[in-house]
C-alpha cells in the first residue's frame, strides 16, 4: 500500500547490559561504514524553503542532515522530517538524515517508510541504550558532548554510538548550551580524548573550518551559513575543500 503523506509548504542512565539487545551493536555483520560528517547541515524553519536548501545541500556533498525544529508541534516536526528525507533521497542518496533530539519522531518517520537514518541525542534525550533500542542496531546515533568530561564520558557507549556533537566553537544565537566557547584549541583536547569521531559546532563559519580540521574533528556542523544562504551548494563545496587541505 503507498505510503500517504502530506506536503510541507535525568536521572542515572541504565547500563548497556539492562536493555535487551543493546549489547550487540550491529549482530552477525561486519564494521559498519562510517558516514560522511566532514560536512553536517543541521536545518533550520519549517517551510518549503527549508525543505529545499537541505535537499540543495545534500546535493552538493553534505554528508549529514539533522532535522532541527524546537518549535514546531510533534506532528509538523513528523512531517517536515518526512519532506526532508523524502528530498534529500531524491537528491543524494548516500546522504543520512537524522532528528534532533527525538528518536521517537525517527522512530515514526521510519515506519512511514522515510529515509531516516537516526537520531542525535541531547544530554537530557532519551538515554542512548533506549534510543539504540528503539531505533535498531544499523541506526546512526550521535550525542551532544561539549566538555572535556562530557567527552569521557560518552566513551562508554562507544559500541552505541557514531560520533559526538560537541560545542559551541563560538557563541550562537541558535541555541545557548551554557557551556563556555571551544575555540579551535579546545577541540584539540577532546579529539585527544574520543576514540568517537568528533563534529564541531556553534557558530562556525567557512573561514572557520580549515583551522577546525585541522584539530582533527571529523567535521563540521553548519547552520546559518548554509541554512541562510543564497547557494547552499557553494558553501558545502568550501566546507569540503576545507578538509581536502
Amino acid at each position: 500500500m503507498a505510503r500517504r503523506r502530506r506536503r510541507v509548504g535525568r536521572g542515572p542512565s541504565p547500563r548497556t547490559g539492562d536493555v535487551p539487545g543493546a549489547t550487540a551493536r550491529r549482530p552477525g555483520r561486519g564494521a559498519p561504514v562510517r558516514p560522511d560528517l566532514r560536512c553536517y547541515l543541521v536545518t533550520s524553519g519549517t517551510d518549503r524553503a527549508t525543505v529545499e536548501t537541505a535537499a540543495a545541500a545534500a546535493r552538493a556533498g553534505a554528508g549529514i542532515v539533522q532535522v532541527r525544529a524546537k518549535d514546531a508541534t510533534t506532528a509538523q516536526l513528523l512531517e517536515l522530517v518526512v519532506a526532508i528525507a523524502d528530498a534529500v533521497r531524491a537528491a543524494a542518496p548516500s546522504a543520512r538524515v537524522v532528528v534532533n533530539d527525538r528518536a521517537d519522531v525517527a522512530f515514526a518517520a521510519r515506519s512511514l517508510g522515510a529515509a531516516v537514518h537516526g537520531v542525535h541525542l541531547g544530554q537530557d534525550d532519551l538515554p542512548v541504550p533506549q534510543a539504540r533500542a528503539l531505533l535498531g542496531p544499523d541506526a546512526l546515533i550521535g550525542l551532544t558532548t561539549g566538555t572535556l568530561d562530557l567527552v569521557v564520558s560518552a566513551q562508554r557507549w562507544a559500541p552505541m554510538v557514531d560520533y559526538l556533537g560537541a560545542g559551541p566553537f563560538r557563541p550562537t544565537p541558535t541555541k545557548d548550551s551554557g557551556r563556555a566557547p571551544l575555540g579551535v584549541a579546545g577541540y584539540r583536547v577532546l579529539t585527544a580524548a574520543s576514540a568517537l569521531p568528533v563534529v564541531a559546532i556553534g557558530g562556525i563559519t567557512p573561514p572557520d573550518v580549515e583551522a577546525l580540521a585541522g584539530t582533527g574533528v571529523a567535521g563540521v556542523a553548519v547552520v546559518r551559513a548554509i541554512m541562510d544562504s543564497g547557494d547552499p551548494g557553494q558553501v558545502v563545496r568550501g566546507v569540503l575543500r576545507a578538509f581536502a587541505r
